[in-house]
């Protein structure tokens, strides 16, 4: 009988969009499924993204055996540069997400963890890691070399599916293994973690054969430029776009740096073809006819420093919009961007571009997830012990579970989980037990880390209510108060109009000192100052910005 428990914990990925990141434990022995990033959502002022909390590996980092990436896309990858400044493990993946991981670890300047890649072609034979054996297998998705996982373990086999859609037609050729999946299922699974983005979605998902008849159409009827804006790791989108484009007599431009430099690397491994002089030079593009000419681009989540998004301010450094130009946004928006995409979607319109977006022209952009039928089919294939929905918001995983118990899985043995939450799994059952920190992880700038709940809050007091600064002029030598203290206003009142509210609050700042003309104590004087301002403000204004008093020596 196994003297261990398997544990799998998930530090993130559930219960929102983006993140994903999964370790699965047993012994001495943890591999890491993935490793994302989440972009930030609008009240997190100032969050460039949002990456796992590692703390719980962090503390267990000797025993980190391996890192399996499912595919390329940025909630699966993202985290990376960031992860590997703290723990190191073999890097396993499929050649295309290899090529993209290479292309963040140098950004990063993580040359060193170059070494640590390993490709793996599926299905691929049995990797060792510690005790586990993980096998990868083929499955369908928005971007080529999309991969789940067989991950065998002294208890039995873990299905991880990884991002995934069942697509009979793909763009680059590449199906969902089901008969694999049917055979590990004859075989006996012990528990199914399975991609839940699209599970409250009834039927199936389109083929992505759907946005290239619909792009190559678009691109045959405009009269002027065509400007195509997708997720720089959407390798087969923009395939999609460069046949269409040759199909009807038009060159391509990509810009933007990430497309730029995905786009060079999947040429260079050969996932991106084009004929010689369909791809442009900037120089090149300025010299083409608009209507001989379609763009590709990064902006897609209307992010501010993307390519369309500079363009939409015309501070693009080759483009600017002109009445005639259509402009596509193949993507569906993220939970969080959807007013970063609208404000660039209303500045394109404003400068006479044709927009066109998936909420009015629906064939522009499909989903890369599976929908019910095709969710419901990998269940009756797979029939696993123990069911774990992943990959979602929490009503999607409620969706999936709901799901596995019509198919017959016993409600008892499904499992809705939150970020960090443990789940045990011995010879005779299994269960919730514990909790691991599954937090947010903030990245501002080059800070990782350094931003926290509290930070964010004071944002958003500020951006919301403003700041009163009052200054308090203290004699170094005796700790006297000298004169009345100055109001400074950032945020809160016009100073111009509000002279008289700003002179009462510095007489209440003055009445809230212990004395004038008595010696202070600055922490008690720190207090008085910012409780009596406060309230005082709150009363006179209904508004509570942050008081800070400032004590300046002389």
């Amino acid at each position: 009988m196994p003297e261990s428990k398997l544990r799998v914990i998930p530090l993130g990925g559930l219960g929102e969009i983006g993140r994903n990141c999964m370790l699965i434990e047993y012994g001495n022995d943890i591999i890491m499924v993935d490793a994302g990033l989440m972009f930030p959502e609008e009240e997190m002022l100032g969050v460039d993204l949002v990456i796992p909390d590692i703390s719980y590996l962090r503390e267990r980092a000797d025993r980190l055996r391996g890192i399996f990436l499912t595919h390329g896309h940025e909630d699966h990858i993202g985290a990376l540069p960031y992860l590997l400044r703290e723990v190191r493990a073999p890097i396993y993946c499929t050649r295309l997400t290899n090529g993209l991981v290479s292309v963040k670890l140098k950004e990063a300047r993580l040359n060193d963890a170059l070494q640590d890649l390993h490709v793996v072609e599926p299905p691929s034979p049995p990797i060792r890691a510690g005790v586990f054996e993980v096998e990868f297998f083929r499955v369908a998705h928005s971007i080529p070399d999309a991969a789940g996982l067989v991950i065998r373990t002294p208890l039995g086999t873990i299905i991880h599916t990884g991002d995934f859609k069942l697509d009979h037609t793909p763009v680059m050729g590449q199906h969902t293994d089901l008969s694999r999946l049917s055979a590990e299922g004859d075989k006996g699974i012990l528990l199914l973690c399975s991609d839940s983005t699209y599970a409250e979605v009834s039927g199936f998902t389109p083929s992505e054969q759907v946005v290239g008849e619909a792009l190559a159409q678009i691109i045959g009827n405009a009269e002027g430029r065509v400007i195509i804006a997708t997720f720089a790791s959407l390798i087969a989108r923009v395939q999609q776009v460069i046949d269409a484009a040759e199909r009807h007599g038009r060159k391509v431009f990509i810009t933007g740096r990430s497309m730029m430099d995905n786009s060079q690397m999947a040429q260079e491994l050969g996932y991106l073809r084009a004929k010689p002089g369909t791809l442009l030079r900037p120089d090149e593009m300025r010299k083409t006819p608009h209507e001989k000419l379609v763009i590709i681009c990064t902006g897609s989540q209307g992010e501010p420093t993307s390519a369309l998004a500079r363009m939409a301010r015309r501070d693009h450094q080759y483009v600017d919009i002109v009445p005639g130009d259509t402009v596509i946004t193949s993507s569906t928006p993220i939970p969080g961007n959807e007013a970063l995409v609208d404000r660039v979607i209303d500045n394109l319109y404003k400068m006479g571009a044709r927009v066109l977006y998936s909420r009015i022209a629906p064939g522009v952009h499909v989903r890369g997830h599976a929908a019910q039928e095709e969710l419901k089919l990998v269940l009756s294939l797979v029939r696993p012990r123990y069911f774990l929905p992943i990959h979602g918001e929490y009503r999607h995983l409620v969706h999936h579970a709901q799901l596995g118990t019509q198919m017959g899985i016993d409600p008892q043995n499904i499992f809705v989980l939150e970020d960090g939450d443990v789940l045990e799994i011995d010879d005779q059952e299994a269960y919730i037990e514990g909790h691991v920190s599954g937090d947010y992880v903030y990245v501002d700038g080059l800070g990782v880390g350094d931003v926290d709940s509290l930070v964010l809050r004071d944002r958003k007091h500020l951006a919301s209510d403003g700041m009163v600064v009052v200054i308090v002029t203290i004699e170094k030598r005796t700790g006297k108060v000298l004169g009345l203290p100055e109001v400074v206003s950032r945020g809160f009142v016009d100073v111009e109009e509000s002279e008289d509210l700003l002179q009462r609050t510095r007489e209440v700042a003055l009445h809230s000192l212990p004395g004038e003309g008595h010696a202070v104590d600055w922490a008690l004087v720190n207090t008085r100052v910012k409780d009596g301002v406060a309230r005082f403000l709150h009363d006179e204004t209904h508004r509570r910005p942050m008081v800070l008093p400032v004590a300046v020596e002389v």
